[in-house]
């Protein structure tokens, strides 16, 4: 079996060499291209549903709007998770499904759930619930500050918004851009309630008035008798001034103007919405990347974007970075690919120690970046990326990619001292071997066929572990029964090994004296058998003992250099004492030296 496979290759040097040339070249196409994150793309399929009554107490919003929806939701098949938030005006609830649920067919029977509640709902809601997809695996990978000292946070919100955010969400990789403290501009009315009682008024007819003053409505068409005229007026009031003069009811056949039961104001839509950036009032703007989208690059396309969109922005509007993820993972992934450089540079090294051969070294030595340069080829078509686990994996991987090499090389240096020629050596030497070769490296791949079956969230993240690991070792194996035996063919003879130089007998006197300790050692665990027995069980029971009080953990933790808190106060604490208090933190945290920058929002 194994003569079928290697005999063609050591006969055909020019083939194998093209072959090789072909995997080494799609592995370094593919390297750039490849996706860098700090663990693999894990989609959680989760749908949040945002519903709005405003002026509506938690209990009103949990009793009237959250739980009607909830029940809707309980009855979707692959519901995994479903929790909720009832606030003062807002209802969010959080659907999350099964790993194996497709988000678009979720997103589906979301909608219909929606529809099938909507005869629960109150009558008197804004706007039906509206649902996004979200992915609470991932993490923003910027943070975007918008202030200023000059221009009002409305027209600072309206920049933010339809250019930064505009052009931002456009470029390449990014998902979407959330918006932090917005502060959308609006007119609102301010009412007097004792001015309001006193006309007889209701609030809700006072609501309806404003409802009817500021909605666009058609007006109808005028028919001559040769032409026709679509009339047109815009009854959108979008300025304070103008809402102190607007009608909204009658009182005794006068009428009833704004300023007579209270006044217009400009302002934010919504009063209850705040960010601060380093304790100033400011637009946040939070990017998110697309599934499997290169974090660095589209951190990189944004940060080249950045001084266009501060040129096309008014003056007195100031942009800065206030979060970047990306200088973590750089540092993360920069240092497991040293790690993965430092592995190859010190096992080259210790074949070199041990065949003591310029080519019998080299040999070996190619298989290493030919092995991981192709496995990164499969990578890239199978949609992974370099992150923390593959790098590992890659890592771990190089110990067992020079094995099958040396094995091979070892039993055609064999065959050279028997007095055969290269070429002859080489073909009885990958054939006696070659099975030998195939059983090792699938003994290697079957260590890792449970993390193949494992489900849930420690499966998916692991899966890309263990096949960029079994990827490498195939590889291996391949290059080991075709490239090796036809480099040793021509690049190693049996004179070579004949003569020996100061180096190798420095080795050797060093490999001697250390057979001699080791026997030494063998010599007096076999005079003391007893004692040999009860230092093993003793290792075993520390071994089972450490097992079972060290710290156990999903994954280590590691220092990202960034804190995310939470400022919860009690249930009767107005919004402004919230936001103040919200900023006497803030202003704690940065009389610390050792923060760079804050980003508050309430």
């Amino acid at each position: 079996m194994a003569m079928g496979i290697s005999a063609p290759f050591i006969r055909r040097p020019v083939a194998t060499t093209l072959l090789m040339a072909a995997l080494l070249f799609a592995g370094i196409v593919a390297y750039p291209l490849l996706p860098v994150a700090p663990l693999p793309q894990v989609d959680f399929p989760t749908i949040q549903v945002t519903t709005q009554q405003p002026g509506a107490s938690p209990e009103t919003i949990a009793a009237t709007v959250t739980a009607p929806l909830e029940r809707q939701f309980a009855q979707i098949p692959g519901v995994s998770l479903l929790s909720s938030v009832s606030t003062l005006g807002v209802s969010a609830v959080t659907v999350q499904f099964d790993l194996s649920r497709n988000i678009d067919a979720a997103a589906q029977d979301i909608q219909t759930a929606i529809n099938a509640a909507g005869g629960q709902l109150p009558k008197t809601l804004p706007a039906p619930p509206t649902y996004r997809k979200v992915n609470p695996a991932d993490s923003p990978i910027m943070v975007i500050a918008v202030r200023s000292e000059t221009l009002p946070l409305t027209e600072v919100d309206d920049q933010a918004e339809n250019i930064l955010a505009q052009h931002i969400s456009q470029l390449r990789g990014v998902a979407q851009v959330a918006i932090n403290g917005q502060q959308k501009p609006a007119v609102r009315i301010q009412l007097d309630p004792e001015k309001v009682a006193s006309l007889g008024l209701s609030l809700e007819d006072l609501r309806s008035a404003i409802v009817n003053l500021s909605t666009q409505s058609p007006k109808g068409v005028v028919d001559g008798a040769r032409r026709s005229f679509t009339l047109y007026d815009n009854d959108q009031i979008t300025e304070a001034g103008p809402w102190n003069d607007a009608i909204v009811a009658y009182h005794a056949g006068a009428p009833v103007r704004v300023r007579d039961i209270g006044r217009a104001v400009d302002g934010p839509e919504n009063v209850r919405l705040h960010a601060w950036a380093n304790g100033k009032p400011a637009i946040l703007l939070v990017v998110f990347k697309q599934p499997g989208a290169n974090v660095i690059e589209t951190v990189d396309s944004i940060s080249r974007e950045l001084p266009n969109l501060r040129a096309a922005l008014p003056r007195g509007i100031e942009v800065a970075v206030l979060q970047d993820r990306t200088r973590t993972i750089r540092a993360s992934v920069t240092d497991v690919q040293y790690t993965l450089l430092l592995t190859v540079c010190l096992v080259v090294a210790v074949i070199f120690l041990f065949l003591r051969n310029i080519w019998a070294t080299v040999i070996p030595a190619v298989t290493v970046p030919l092995s991981l340069l192709a496995t990164l080829g499969a990578m890239y078509v199978l949609g992974y990326s370099l992150d923390n686990l593959s790098l590992m994996a890659l890592s771990i991987a190089v110990g067992f990619v020079v094995d099958d090499a040396i094995v091979m090389l070892e039993n055609i240096i064999r065959h050279q001292e028997m007095g055969k020629p290269p070429l002859r050596a080489a073909l009885d030497g990958s054939a006696e071997i070659g099975f030998t070769i195939i059983s090792i490296s699938i003994s290697l791949i079957a260590v890792f066929i449970p993390l193949f079956l494992m489900s849930g969230i420690v499966g998916r993240l692991f899966r890309e572990f263990a096949v960029t690991i079994s990827l490498t070792i195939v590889v291996s194996a391949f290059v080991s029964l075709t490239l090796t035996p036809m480099m040793a063919a021509r690049l190693i003879s049996a004179d070579q090994h004949a003569q020996h130089g100061r180096l190798y007998r420095a080795v050797e006197a060093g490999f001697e004296a250390l057979v001699g300790g080791y026997r030494r050692t063998l010599d007096v665990a076999l005079r003391f058998q007893g004692v040999t027995f009860l230092v093993f069980l003793a290792t075993l029971a520390a071994t089972v003992w450490l097992f079972v009080t060290i710290p156990k953990g999903f994954f280590p933790q590691q220092d990202t250099g960034l804190l995310i808190g939470t400022v919860q106060t009690g249930a009767d604490i107005s919004y402004e004492e919230m936001a103040r208090r919200t900023q006497d933190a803030s202003a704690v945290l940065l009389r610390d030296p050792d923060i760079e920058s804050i980003g508050v929002s309430v």
